[in-house]
């Protein structure tokens, strides 16, 4: 499972990121997403801790807290949708 993070500030890096929650238990990836035209942070990301508990904790705790000047989104991912064309 995967957590989504968003309303990120653009200056977040992955280490701010992971930093934070680390306090929740391992975190095992964290993902930033780059605008493709801009090479500029998108504004949120995406973070993979080794446990589902730690994971429901971290929700819980992050999401609508104010980090960085911003009010964060936090929930879990849900699976990329793809463009269907008919």
């Amino acid at each position: 499972m995967s957590i989504y993070v968003g309303n990120l500030a653009y200056t977040v890096t992955q280490e701010q990121l992971q930093e934070v929650f680390s306090d929740y238990g391992e975190v095992k990836r964290v993902s930033l997403p780059m605008d493709r035209e801009t090479g500029r942070p998108r504004g949120f990301g995406f973070v993979e801790m080794a446990e589902d508990a730690q994971e429901d904790k971290a929700i819980e705790e992050l999401d609508g807290a104010e980090w960085m000047g911003r009010v964060l989104k936090v929930n879990k991912a849900r699976p990329k949708e793809t463009n269907k064309r008919y």
